[in-house]
């Protein structure tokens, strides 16, 4: 590992748009499980950059666990009339492209302690668009889902007038992206897709989504009757549009089927009013540990028609050896196959007809379920991608100081 030329420690800024030690989602594993691999090879020192759900017991146990340099607050722009908008539409180098910076303390600070750091890390693309600067050096970002990617996710699914708004957006987005070699040193992303996807001429790491190891093999007892489970923040678009298609589309197929089956839902948010609701579907919001909870599930879905980058629900079936019926979007990024480690469906008659076979089925279930497996051991917990973060750090640290 490259150190300073003076052999003191490392200095990581680590900035994040969560606290890495918040409730658990897909994002916030990824982040505090970043900041960790980091943490083996320097010091880390946070900033925050519109991170939510930062109460008191969060930021208490983040403070412990990393240097709080600071937490900035989002403000949106005054500069809010056409001309701004167009020149954020057409000049992929305008500041701010999300119309929001962070708070003016926040920028003085991070200007102060700037120079004081080895490597710069920023956790999604989007924190850095929060800062006046532009180009930064020995700098890596961490791109978990590719902004014009989600854009033309939606094009597949919207009409009229809101598919030809996201076609014009994925566009805006895609020529930001072509820059990304100017603006930081090192680019990270979640898959070799992703990285086919952004085709630069750039230095571009994978670092996958992966889980939390069980300190033992897993040994699911499904209930009965069969719970069919999903987990995820019901706040999240692409999670509140792929259940309600399911519950929609796919569930009453189902009933039919096997009329006792029940649908659980897991997750912040997934108890609201607004989402689906019936005598066979609880809502059950959210819980700190679903171990118990997944184990009881017959297979996990995974029905996201939009979105970008890796579910990380994916991963955390695997690592409970639940069985996984997914979109192929749902599955985007992972190394599967259809009928090897999961069962893969589209349309919404192929998918009620994947949970029904399964349901019929144990042993073809349990089959996948011990491929997922077998494929997370290899690839997927966070003790074997924690090199893949240092490997990044490494090759940023051993750039020009450009």
């Amino acid at each position: 590992m490259h150190k300073p030329k003076n052999h003191r420690p490392l200095k990581i800024l680590y900035l994040s748009s969560h606290w890495p030690l918040g409730k658990a989602s897909g994002s916030q594993l990824r982040a505090l499980h970043v900041a960790r691999a980091l943490q083996k090879i320097g010091e880390v020192h946070l900033a925050t950059v519109g991170a939510e759900d930062g109460d008191a017991e969060t930021i208490d146990k983040t403070t412990a666990a990393f240097n709080l340099i600071f937490s900035a607050t989002l403000e949106p722009l005054g500069d809010s009339g056409l001309r701004q908008r167009l020149r954020r539409a057409f000049d992929p180098r305008c500041k701010y492209p999300h119309g929001l910076a962070a708070d003016a303390r926040a920028q003085a600070r991070l200007a102060k302690v700037l120079p004081e750091f080895d490597l710069i890390w920023f956790f999604k693309l989007r924190t850095a668009n929060m800062f006046s600067q532009w180009h930064w050096p020995r700098s890596v970002v961490d791109i978990d889902d590719v902004p014009s990617a989600y854009e033309l996710s939606v094009t597949k699914t919207a009409r009229g007038g809101e598919r030809l708004k996201a076609r014009f957006q994925s566009l805006v987005l895609r020529r930001r992206e072509k820059l990304l070699a100017k603006r930081f040193n090192v680019i990270t992303v979640c898959s070799n897709s992703d990285r086919r996807y952004l085709g630069l001429d750039a230095p571009i790491h994978v670092i996958p989504n992966g889980f939390d190891t069980p300190p033992s093999e897993p040994h699911p007892s499904p209930a009965t009757p069969p719970r069919i489970g999903f987990i995820g923040l019901f706040d999240h678009i692409p999670n509140r549009e792929g259940i309600a298609w399911f519950a929609r589309e796919c569930w009453p197929a189902i009933k039919r089927a096997v009329p006792d089956a029940r649908l659980r839902l897991v997750g912040k948010g997934s108890n609201g009013d607004a989402k689906p609701a019936g005598p066979d579907i609880d809502r059950l919001g959210w819980i700190a540990d679903p171990t118990a909870e997944m184990a009881a599930w017959t297979m996990m879905i995974v029905p996201i028609r939009l979105g970008a980058g890796t579910r990380v629900k994916i991963a955390e079936a695997f690592s409970r050896k639940c069985p996984v019926v997914s979109t192929s979007l749902g599955a985007y990024g992972y190394d599967v196959a259809d009928g090897r480690e999961l069962r893969l469906a589209d349309g919404a008659k192929d998918f009620s007809d994947a949970c029904i076979n399964l349901i019929r089925d144990p042993a073809a279930a349990n089959a996948l379920a011990a491929n997922a497996w077998k494929l997370f051991l290899n690839e997927l917990t966070w003790d074997s991608i924690a090199p893949r973060v240092q490997a990044a750090a490494e090759d940023c640290l051993c750039k020009p100081n450009q």
